[in-house]
């Protein structure tokens, strides 16, 4: 009986592999929509000024789209208004001093759905625009 048996194990495991079970195919991410910038406003700002409210015009913003302040990303203060428009509030803290501050805009990556995860779309950020602190 422990012949049988034995055969009957080997020759399962064999077909579970052949059949590819053991292997888990993955599609990789693809590019997702990239978001552009076409207006400020306002477009510059006095340093050692209050905080105030940036509106970051443009195309393509998804619901969970993030501004980048300097290369920071503004995660709390970014506020989505439409597929066209978002809005982050600046602290004082972020112009206390004069300079060229590079906003950018990030459409985060999003999570595969297909077997094991696989899917989705990578992260995308937008040109800069240059924001003056004066």
């Amino acid at each position: 009986m422990k012949p049988v048996t034995t055969t009957l194990l080997v020759t399962l495991i064999a077909l579970t592999v052949a059949c590819g079970y053991s292997s888990k195919a993955t599609t990789p991410p693809v590019a997702g929509n990239m978001p552009t910038i076409s207006q400020l406003n306002p477009d510059a700002a006095t340093a050692g000024g209050a905080a105030f409210m940036l509106t970051v015009n443009g195309t393509n913003y998804g619901a969970h789209a993030v501004v980048n302040w300097n290369g920071v990303a503004q995660t709390a203060n970014t506020t989505y208004v439409s597929g066209n428009q978002l809005t982050v509030t600046v602290p004082a803290a972020a112009i206390a001093t004069s300079g060229t501050i590079t906003v950018t805009v990030t459409n985060p990556a999003t999570q595969g759905t297909g077997p094991y995860g696989s899917g989705g779309t990578l992260a995308e950020t937008s040109s800069p625009m240059n924001f003056t602190v004066n």
